[in-house]
């Protein structure tokens, strides 16, 4: 049995963007709400595989359903 590895490969890179695309549009919405512009903008230029999102919200994990309030936002 031989596996064609450009199969394999294309497989692999869609898995890849779909990984990068929910976590980039997770990040960037959660920036956005946050009022945080640079972190924004390097989240969107910045192709990291997940990575540089998955840091960010780690790194900005106390956002929650009263954060806007207590801002004035809401």
């Amino acid at each position: 049995m031989t596996i064609d590895l450009s199969t394999t490969w294309t497989v692999l890179l869609a898995i890849a963007a779909v990984w990068e695309l929910v976590w980039k549009g997770i990040a960037l919405w959660r920036a956005a709400q946050l009022d945080q512009s640079a972190w924004f903008m390097v989240m969107l230029v910045v192709s990291s595989v997940g990575i540089l999102p998955i840091v960010y919200l780690l790194s900005h994990h106390e956002y929650g359903h009263g954060h806007a309030a207590s801002r004035g936002l809401a």
